[in-house]
């Protein structure tokens, strides 16, 4: 991904105030580490009377599929090519708007402490970017940037310019120039229409980008004739939060008529109680799934194998249908933290009969473990070196041999949609691998084979109908020993 800013200057104000503008000095060329690749500024020229800055986004198309690092990692052979070959290296999109963030997070506050009087400034300013993905054409172009004070060329590109009869792409090489915005503003601007002209973002729309909308649109989004068009995919259509933002921005526009406070305006903010909902944590949807699938097992006496601190132990206990409750880990103090946790030196006497905890590693067979209903591995495997699975594997399947076995994990796949995890790295620094699902079902499939098992897999978490669901369950149930024949 590629994209320029020019600006013109004089004797009296140089175009090289850029470098200040930016915060990057022109002599330099500079690298800096994002969420989806490296970003390098340069300057291809640096003098008073004209000056460029580029921003080239290298970005790492199969670190943002894989999202692995170290031995073992690596996706699937037979993962869906779009996944490897697209146009996110190459197509201005949300993982440019990220990277301008990033990089020039500064600039596009309007902060230059060197020179606190550059920002406020206007300059002459052109913006270049070779490859926009416009869903919309250069019409929706036009109809996005003309009104905010820019002169727009847009030019289609074609599919194959060896064969004109194919007709234009959805992309299109674009020219922005003006002489009254300043460099924020223009930022801003970029920040915001890159991906609503995409229309896609490649990474989950929390509702904290309500607030990001609204704080980067300051000034020009309340009025702008595509705001309802610029809200709905900026927000990736999300209903709740596109009525939010356009209830919220409704009251800025008023406010703004009425040369008044937006406090003002709306006086029932303080006393307001209802609140949009919080969405709920990946690690609760996890808990819930566990025991949803409990439940339709029959299960009554439960293993949390790798239990860490207890949150899924505490959880079972509140409901009454798990009779029996054993939490274990290889951690003492994981376990100590649980026992807090549980309040087990408080607990009455008929609470305390149904859980335990004990320390144990899931690397050896252990006569405790059998005889159970179910046990659940709730993000357990990702944490063992590939070469021990095999012996949590026996243990698991082989020795202990509970009628019900939950492994969740996470799926490396959706690993793109959090904006914050840098590009090649797991979620979690102890993890040693993270699998797609591809990798996950065909190493499912074969242990309920060896063991004589069936396997469901269930999505936990939003499931995105490009990469997946954030976390991956199986669901193993033991088959009679006819049926394990059979298999």
């Amino acid at each position: 991904m590629f994209l320029t800013i020019t600006t013109t200057g004089t004797p009296e104000r140089p175009a090289t105030d850029l470098g200040y503008l930016l915060h990057k000095h022109p002599d330099k060329a500079q690298a800096f580490s994002t969420s989806y690749g490296t970003a390098h500024v340069l300057y291809p020229e640096a003098e008073a009377g004209r000056c460029t800055a580029a921003l080239l986004l290298e970005v790492d198309a199969v670190a943002l599929v894989r999202r692995g690092k170290g031995k073992g990692r690596g996706g699937a052979p037979d993962a869906a090519l779009a996944q490897y070959v697209n146009d996110r290296p190459y197509a201005a999109s949300s993982l440019l708007a990220v990277a301008l963030s990033s990089v020039f997070s500064s600039a596009m506050k309007g902060v230059c402490n060197a020179r606190p009087e550059l920002p406020a400034q206007a300059r002459p300013l052109r913006v270049e970017v070779p490859a926009l993905p416009a869903r919309g054409g250069t019409d929706l172009v036009r109809k996005l940037f003309e009104p905010l004070g820019w002169t727009v060329t847009a030019e289609p590109v074609p599919l194959d310019v060896a064969f004109p009869t194919w007709g234009d792409s959805r992309y299109v090489r674009l020219a922005l120039e003006s002489d009254t915005l300043t460099l924020a503003e223009a930022l801003r601007h970029l920040y915001v229409l890159l991906p609503v002209l995409d229309d896609a973002k490649h990474y989950w729309v929390a509702p904290d980008e309500v607030d990001k909308l609204l704080r980067v649109g300051e000034g020009w989004l309340p009025g702008h004739p595509e705001q309802r068009l610029i809200t709905s995919r900026y927000l990736s259509r999300r209903w709740a939060l596109t009525r939010q933002a356009t209830e919220r921005l409704e009251l800025v526009r008023l406010a703004e008529t009425d040369d008044s406070e937006v406090e003002e305006i709306d006086n029932a903010v303080e006393a307001e109680t209802e609140t949009e909902e919080k969405p709920t944590p990946l690690a609760v949807r996890r808990r819930e799934a566990i025991v949803t699938a409990l439940r339709q097992s029959g299960a009554a006496r439960v293993l949390d194998l790798g239990c860490g601190q207890g949150q899924l132990v505490q959880t079972l206990l509140k409901d009454p249908a798990f009779t029996e409750i054993v939490g274990v880990d290889v951690s003492m103090r994981a376990l100590t933290i649980a026992s807090r946790r549980l309040k087990l030196d408080r607990m009455g006497e008929r609470q305390a009969s149904r859980v335990q905890l004990f320390q144990g590693s899931l690397a050896y067979t252990d006569v405790r473990l059998k005889g159970y209903d179910a046990a659940v591995l709730s993000e357990v495997i990702e944490h063992l070196d590939l070469p021990r699975l095999p012996a949590l594997e026996y243990a698991v399947f082989g020795s202990a041999r509970p009628r019900t076995v939950l492994v969740t994990t996470p799926n490396v796949e959706y690993n793109v949609r959090w904006e914050s995890l840098p590009a090649g790295h797991v979620r979690h620094g102890d993890h040693r691998f993270e699998w797609t699902r591809a990798e996950f079902r065909a190493w499912a499939e074969a242990v309920a084979e060896r063991h004589g098992y069936a396997v469901e897999f269930v999505a936990v978490g939003p499931d995105d109908p490009e990469v997946g669901p954030p976390t991956q369950m199986a669901v193993f149930t033991m088959t009679t020993p006819k049926e394990a024949k059979a298999a």
